[in-house]
């Protein structure tokens, strides 16, 4: 079972930049897609960012389409998500989430189909 960490958040202004960090351990990080989702105080989690097992295959919501870039680091059981540009409505708790991946191509955008997640840090933007 792997066990996920999250890191890299903090209080921004508009426009800045930040790297959230995901650090995996428990287990063999490269058979897992990942992802990323944030959640708004009073707002569902929605998608961010997903990212097959091999990093070859990506795809990012519309609202960060252009502004976040997700990537993964095998060697170092970790993946990320570089943000750009940052607006007020990004302010929200990010989470990461590991699936088994079935396929070095394959990538997930729904959080039911994630069974791992890690405990989140919080992402505020200042406008």
């Amino acid at each position: 079972q792997v066990q996920l960490g999250e890191s890299g958040g903090g209080l921004v202004q508009a426009g800045d930049s930040l790297v959230l960090s995901c650090a995996a351990s428990g287990g063999t990080f490269s058979i897992y897609a990942m992802g990323w989702f944030r959640q708004a105080p009073g707002k569902e989690r929605e998608f961010v960012a997903a990212i097959s097992r091999s990093g070859g295959s990506t795809y990012h919501a519309d609202s960060v389409n252009g502004r976040f870039t997700i990537s993964r680091d095998n060697a170092k059981n970790t993946v990320y998500l570089q943000m750009n540009s940052l607006k007020s409505e990004d302010t929200a708790v990010y989470y990461c989430a590991a699936t088994m991946g079935y396929g070095d191509s394959y990538y997930y955008s729904t959080r039911d189909e994630y069974k791992y997640w890690g405990q989140g840090t919080q992402v505020t933007v200042s406008s």
